[in-house]
């Protein structure tokens, strides 16, 4: 999954250079007008990196707390099963003696 983002991330940059190359090479506009869409541009993209950075954190956050919830209820259901087996061994253990 973090490949997947990744890669998209990596897109997103790819495809952001490329669109401020060719809006250099084809704006109309002064080159005062052209840096100021330029960092414009700059501090989205940074914006929606942080974005994407801080949604990916809090699904791994949310996957963590998940699997150690169920880690801790098969914890819960091995020692049971521990427990069971235990006493079925003294009862049989009893039985023969």
């Amino acid at each position: 999954m973090s490949d997947n983002v990744g890669s998209k991330i990596s897109f997103f940059l790819v495809g952001l250079g490329i669109g401020a190359l060719v809006g250099i090479l084809f704006a109309p506009k002064s080159g005062e007008e052209t840096r100021e869409f330029l960092n414009d541009k700059a501090d989205e993209g940074r914006e929606y990196a942080q974005r994407k950075a801080r949604e990916l954190r809090e699904r791994a956050e949310d996957l963590i707390e998940r699997s150690k919830e169920i880690m801790a209820r098969q914890k819960d259901s091995f020692g049971a099963a521990v427990d069971a087996g235990k006493d079925a061994y003294q009862k049989e253990k009893s039985r023969a003696s």
